[in-house]
């Protein structure tokens, strides 16, 4: 679960960083090339799927977009932050009202 730097929590997975409201931001190492996403949305895509939803499994199933643009190679060096930013990633889909509380009751207990 959660680590702790300077005192404060550090989410090492994805369900942790949507339950502390933090936004999920994926950059290429390669271009440099960055997008921000849901942690809700990308937490029920991993949960869906059976994906590990630990940050250090995560960086492995991103690819970037703009280096397959630019030179058609999928480019998997990604560096994964927890930033309180706006979203710049829509259409994954939200978990349901009702799958997230029973979740994060779980969390909580």
């Amino acid at each position: 679960m959660a680590r702790f730097r300077d005192g404060l929590k550090q989410a090492t997975h994805i369900f942790e960083a949507a339950a502390w409201q933090y936004a999920i931001k994926v950059r290429c190492k390669a271009c440099g090339h960055s997008a921000i996403f849901d942690p809700h949305a990308l937490w029920w895509l991993f949960q869906r799927r059976g994906w590990d939803d630990r940050l250090t499994e995560v960086a492995k199933r991103f690819y970037c977009s703009a280096c397959l643009s630019k030179k058609q190679v999928r480019v998997r060096r990604a560096q994964i932050d927890l930033v309180r930013e706006t979203v710049t990633v829509h259409g994954l889909t939200r978990p349901d009202e009702a799958s997230w509380k029973r979740t994060l009751n779980r969390f909580r207990s």
